[in-house]
């Protein structure tokens, strides 16, 4: 196994492991701490879910080309964890969260620091598994050429 496919593997392990510690976070407040997920959140949660199972099965057959939903998904994660980080922490944006369902989307679970919410959490995540994947692609992109 050359060193770039080593290297591959090993990002590819950190993109499913962000993945399944953003999956096991999410249950760990809501069945473990009984924090009830708002709209939003649920949102956020179809979005972050599958990319275990995606980026496992990448993992699994070492192509990071099965993973691309995973890339999209992200993407997509990206805006609504975003908009959602916005919602709770921009006063302007607060009154769109409070009519978000049964469980506003302006409430703040947590509050660690100022700024670190359940939001900022997910929105992390699809960050740093989205960069990732970027590099990947990056890398892949330079090696065909």
């Amino acid at each position: 196994m050359s060193k770039t496919e080593n290297r591959k593997e090993q990002i590819l392990f950190l993109i499913w492991a962000q993945s399944l510690v953003a999956m096991l976070g999410s249950l760990f407040f809501s069945e473990i701490m009984g924090f009830v997920p708002c709209e939003l959140c649920w949102y956020q949660r179809i979005l972050m879910y599958p990319l275990v199972v995606i980026y496992g099965y990448a993992l699994i057959k070492k192509d990071i080309n099965l993973g691309f939903p995973g890339f999209i998904l992200s993407g997509i994660g990206i805006f609504v964890s975003g908009y959602h980080y916005l919602i709770q922490k921009l006063p302007m944006l607060s009154e769109n969260g409070a009519s978000c369902g049964i469980v506003p989307c302006n409430v703040e679970y947590i509050n660690y620091l100022g700024f670190i919410t359940i939001p900022f959490l997910a929105l992390t995540a699809f960050i740093v598994i989205f960069s990732f994947h970027s590099m990947l692609l990056i890398q892949q992109r330079r090696r065909d050429q």
